[in-house]
């Protein structure tokens, strides 16, 4: 078993000790770091970022080839970490010998400890994991921005350990959006500063998802909610693709139960966990953003389009397409063609 240890939250001395003991190739930006790794104990990239406001992003898109430790601990004051397996699934524990916890894929995790404490990450062998993990620093510095200071006030006072208390975990519920919100982080292609600020707004929406996760966690079981299994929350993963392949079937309730095996009940509880919305309402917004795609990227009239997103009425689409992106369907086609001759 191989065993890293990080005794700095400096995201450049971090990356210099995952070099030391990982390998790789490590590549530079302003603020921004990648450690991309080939060799006989890892493959992948590590990447990460650091921001003025005492918060820093880490994502580990690897597979190690031996079972791996990566142990985290600060000389002086530890940061909260906002962890989310986007893939596979990783295990957490306050030191080696700790209780670990198991984050699977899709699930938020939030850590933090005082000192005396080590943040122990173990990934196991031969599995693919993708995880982020944003630190929010817990040292008391200064900051011109009095929103920063309330986020940090917040921070604290909710994920801090206890007095008389030195650890805090809690594993959330299942959620995609936040995996496609760190999907869209792997597609922004800009460079510099507004790279830099379009990935800084990004994480920052994240943590604002992680945490309101964990107070929509903390609701739900006081009212018994989240009863889903883990086999549960995979298959309404997979139908929620196939209605995002194919919108243009006519679905209800019993179908999707049926092709699902679940309940309705079930069904729906899952929907609203992991997107947020009901099965009616995610199967209406998945048409609403396949014509929206159509309409930029074929020659295809509104009618056309909006039969072949498994739609009936005209002005129904040109309704609920105009609550999403503020404009008539057609309106949008228009500037799309203009924004084609213009360009």
């Amino acid at each position: 078993m191989k065993i890293v240890y990080l005794k700095t939250n400096n995201i450049a001395n971090i990356f210099n000790q995952l070099q030391q003991d990982l390998g790789g190739k490590l590549k530079i930006r302003p603020q921004e770091y990648s450690l991309e790794l080939n060799n006989n104990l890892v493959s992948g990239v590590i990447s990460g970022v650091s921001f003025k406001n005492n918060i820093s992003f880490m994502e580990y898109d690897i597979v190690f080839k031996e079972d791996m430790l990566l142990i985290n601990n600060m000389p002086i004051t530890n940061p909260i970490h906002f962890m989310y397996c986007a893939k596979g699934r990783i295990s957490h524990s306050f030191g080696i010998k700790g209780e670990k916890r198991l984050l699977n894929q899709f699930q938020t995790g939030i850590f933090s400890c005082d000192p005396s404490q080590d943040t122990t990450l173990f990934f196991r062998k031969n599995e693919v994991v993708k995880l982020s993990n944003i630190m929010v620093d817990t040292h008391e510095l200064d900051q011109d921005d009095e929103n920063t200071d309330l986020l940090r006030n917040q921070l604290l006072k909710t994920f801090l350990p206890k007095p008389g208390q030195n650890i805090f975990a809690y594993i959330g519920s299942y959620n995609l959006k936040i995996a496609e919100k760190i999907q869209h982080l792997g597609a922004i292609t800009q460079k510099g500063l507004v790279r830099n600020l379009l990935i800084k707004g990004i994480v920052h929406v994240i943590l604002a998802m992680e945490i309101q996760q964990h107070k929509e966690d903390r609701k739900n079981a006081k009212n018994n909610f989240g009863s889903l299994t883990k086999d549960e929350m995979d298959d309404i993963k997979e139908l929620s693709n196939f209605i995002k392949n194919y919108p243009e079937i006519q679905y209800s309730l019993k179908y999707l139960s049926k092709k699902s095996g679940l309940s309705p009940a079930k069904l729906q509880e899952g929907f609203k966990l992991l997107f947020d919305r009901t099965v009616t309402d995610y199967i209406r917004n998945v048409r609403v953003e396949t014509a929206e795609h159509l309409i930029k990227t074929t020659d295809l009239n509104i009618s056309e389009i909006v039969y072949s997103v498994g739609l009936t009425s005209r002005s129904y689409f040109s309704k609920i397409f105009k609550e999403k992106y503020n404009c008539s369907p057609k309106h949008y086609q228009d500037h799309q063609n203009s924004v084609a001759v213009t360009a």
